[in-house]
């Protein structure tokens, strides 16, 4: 039986008024995500037709799931909200704090011991708060949130930027920062833009070695890691249909890749057969009740240009296998020869040393056994494994049904390492080297959805590019990264020439699924008499101060941190790998702001000048430097400026450290949103070539920031070392409730007002 199957079945009660209202004021028919969209409006049935990439509109989600990184700083935030439990069903899931290094076994034991002390916060604040809490090694979060918490036409936000995984079940499920849950944990209404709509058309049907991986790997090729910025992407046609649940989950989780909002599909026989295999025959039932209204209306599908913004059509049958990478996940190219050209122009590696299979993208039952498959023909053929080969299951219950299966056995076989059940190195979660810094130039192919530089390892010098499960497999038992295993055969321990046969896989066990123990635990029905304690000496948890509003007097003299340079992603901003360890301590996770962006003067990392004494230091160090001052700080950037991940961290650590503004020639849409939270100002170049005009020793006088106000432009005045003045305009796109939120310091101090009154 499903969780909260009450709160699905009231979902679906409400869903056909909710949804025939919405289309009478619209006055056209609705795509899904129109229709999800407009069923969970905060005040109820639709009285207006909202303004798609304009109108900010407030929501009433389903649910909240977070992961362990994020959740310290989501829940260390609730815990100031005044309220005694979550309005709305929480999760929280332990799977980024575990390392990858020895195996399942060994590395769970290890992260159980150096992180007890953050596992035991999480448990005992969601046993207080009502929220339900993942163990470690239940999981990866967006894998446990399909199997157990994702259904038709719902709505869930997360701590975490892939979250969207959901829409593979068919929700609008979208990654935010942890202060945009706290605000819905607290019974409040969660804001968004009302998103622009990208249809992408499917047709034909993928076989042999293409996979549904593919498919999301194309459409980062042509929208770019920042075409789908402000839009929801929803995937139709009859190749939508052919697709298994998990693989639309693939195809959904990368679109946090293309900076969409969510992405999503439509509910078909696949999402029906995965519900009923993960024993949610309940909901399955339910959502045929009212399925009309879980898919896009038929009109839509058939004329997609009259009410999508942008139409994309992908053949399925034409598509080929991709490599994305290295260094960002939308430069494809095309397995073998292609490969070869590209590589040897740009001096990639061609020589593999590692494949990973598994992350939240690709961890399913589907993606192991299929992968399995090209492990054992290299057994069967007596191939000799020439790269070293890791996987990380989903979840305990894919974990324990594979294993049952035999199909973990067959990696094991060829020397494979398991690793838990959790995020590992697609996070940075992974030992690979004891020095990366000085690491030597390789390559390593994954299944995982991000490959920025120093993204799994910590080592710059690694390149990344991401495949499909099966194609990992096989480029890194071939260990040659233009290796196509459509064309190429390899010499065996025999002397044979052979070929790998296309892979094969199951889309549901046989057998069904099943599992032991899943690794969750409820909470208690009163938690009251829980207590939460945060030592005052820890190095990994500290309670949060509230941030003070910054005055308008400070922002007069205002100097310039940094001036980042080209792309500057959260990973730039916050790093993950070993600076998760102090996910809940601001302070010290402080000491990591901003070192990895590139300074545009001199283009070295965190390398920037002291204004006050002319020294160059560490970004950390000289904001600490001008905070000590009373001097508040600016960081300058460049376009999609906060790309990749949710975390929070890299909004509240500059606003920490005394950052009042930063100003960009775009943001992604989940940064943008954290600055705001944290009671910052995030601007934007009325005109993008200003940002030429900035240097190194520029102070900045915001001239007009007493009129801020929706709408309105504001001034900057930019005073040279020389003494020279440029004057600037700069856009936001604050609307009066955000700006309260500037004003008061921060949304969280807004909500603690309120439940103060």
């Amino acid at each position: 039986m499903a969780f909260d199957i009450d709160m699905i079945r009231g979902v679906y009660s409400s869903m056909a008024e909710r949804v025939d209202a919405a289309r009478n004021v619209v006055g056209k028919p609705l795509t899904l995500a129109e229709k999800i969209l407009y069923s969970h409006l905060w005040d109820g049935n639709a009285d207006k037709a909202f303004v798609r990439g304009k109108d900010y509109v407030d929501f009433a989600p389903d649910r909240i799931a977070c992961q362990d990184a994020t959740a310290q700083m989501a829940l260390l935030q609730f815990m100031q909200a005044g309220k005694s439990k979550v309005a709305v069903p929480t999760t929280v899931h332990c799977d980024h704090l575990i390392q990858a290094k020895s195996g399942a076994a060994v590395d769970l034991k290890s992260a159980n011991t150096t992180s007890a002390e953050v596992f035991n916060f999480l448990e005992s604040v969601s046993n207080k708060y009502g929220i339900g809490f993942w163990k470690p090694g239940a999981g990866i979060i967006h894998q446990v949130v399909l199997e157990n918490y994702a259904f038709p036409g719902g709505m869930m936000i997360g701590t975490d930027s892939h979250t969207v995984n959901a829409g593979g079940l068919g929700m609008l499920a979208i990654g935010v920062g942890g202060a945009d849950a706290v605000d819905v944990m607290a019974g409040m209404a969660w804001e968004l833009k009302f998103p622009k709509l990208i249809g992408i058309k499917l047709i034909g049907t993928i076989s042999g070695w293409t996979a549904p991986k593919d498919v999301i790997l194309k459409v980062a090729e042509i929208l770019t890691a920042k075409g789908g910025t402000g839009a929801i992407v929803e995937y139709f046609g009859s190749g939508a249909l052919s697709l298994s649940c998990t693989g639309k989950g693939t195809i959904c989780n990368m679109g946090a890749e293309i900076g969409a909002t969510t992405s999503t599909f439509g509910y078909d026989d696949s999402m029906e057969r995965y519900l009923r295999a993960t024993d949610r025959a309940d909901i399955a039932d339910a959502a045929n009740e009212v399925k009309e209204y879980l898919t896009g209306d038929a009109e839509v599908y058939e004329n997609p240009e009259k009410y999508f913004d942008e139409v994309i059509e992908i053949n399925l049958s034409e598509l080929t296998p991709l490599l994305n990478g290295p260094f960002t996940p939308d430069l494809s190219t095309k397995v073998g020869a292609d490969m070869t050209e590209k590589a040897t122009k740009n001096e990639w590696p061609l020589v593999v040393e590692w494949g990973l299979i598994g992350s939240c993208t690709n961890s399913s039952y589907e993606d192991l056994s299929r992968a399995s498959s090209i492990a054992q023909q290299a057994i069967d053929k007596g191939i000799k494994m020439k790269a070293e080969l890791g996987i990380n299951p989903g979840s305990e219950q894919v974990r324990f049904t594979a294993d049952r299966d035999g199909i973990l056995e067959v990696f094991e076989n060829l020397n494979a390492k398991i690793f838990t059940n959790a995020c590992g190195p697609c996070i940075g979660q992974w030992a690979r080297y004891s020095d990366p810094k000085n690491a030597p130039k390789n390559s390593i192919v994954h299944s995982f959805n991000r490959n920025f530089a120093k993204r799994a390892d910590g080592n710059p010098n690694t390149h990344a590019f991401v495949a499909s499960p099966e194609i990992t497999a096989a480029i890194a038992i071939a260990g040659r990264l233009d290796f196509n295993p459509m064309t190429d055969k390899l010499i065996n321990e025999k002397g044979e020439e052979v070929m790998f046969d296309e892979p094969t896989g199951w889309e549901l066990p046989p057998k069904g699924f099943e599992v032991e123990d899943a690794g969750y635990l409820a909470p208690g029905e009163d938690g009251s008499g829980v207590i939460v304690k945060v030592a005052e000496d820890s190095e990994r948890l500290q309670l949060l101060v509230p941030f003070a509003p910054i005055k308008d007097e400070s922002l007069m003299g205002v100097k310039l941190l940094i001036k980042a340079f080209g792309k500057c992603t959260t990973d730039h901003i916050s790093m993950a790998g070993p600076w998760l360890r102090f996910r809940g301590h601001l302070d010290n996770i402080s000491n990591n702001c901003l070192i990895g962006a590139v300074n545009a003067f001199g283009h070295k990392t965190n390398f920037v000048k002291n204004q006050l004494t002319g020294d160059f230091g560490g970004v950390p160090d000289t904001a600490r430097a001008y905070k000590a001052a009373g001097i508040k700080t600016i960081v300058v950037g460049d376009h999609n400026y906060g790309e990749g991940s949710s975390r929070e961290h890299a909004a509240m650590e500059p606003r920490h450290l005394g950052v009042a503004a930063v100003l960009v020639k775009s943001f992604a849409r989940i940064h943008e949103t954290n600055l705001k939270k944290q009671g910052m100002l995030g601007l934007t170049f009325s005109n993008e070539a200003d940002y030429d005009l900035i240097k190194e020793d520029d102070t900045f006088n915001f001239i007009d920031i007493s009129e801020f106000a929706p709408g309105k432009q504001l001034t900057i005045e930019v005073v040279h070392a020389d003494g020279s003045k440029d004057v600037i305009a700069v856009n936001h796109t604050y609307n009066d409730a955000q700006i309260e939120w500037y004003k008061e310091g921060s949304a969280l101090n807004v909500i603690k007002k309120e439940n103060a009154s």
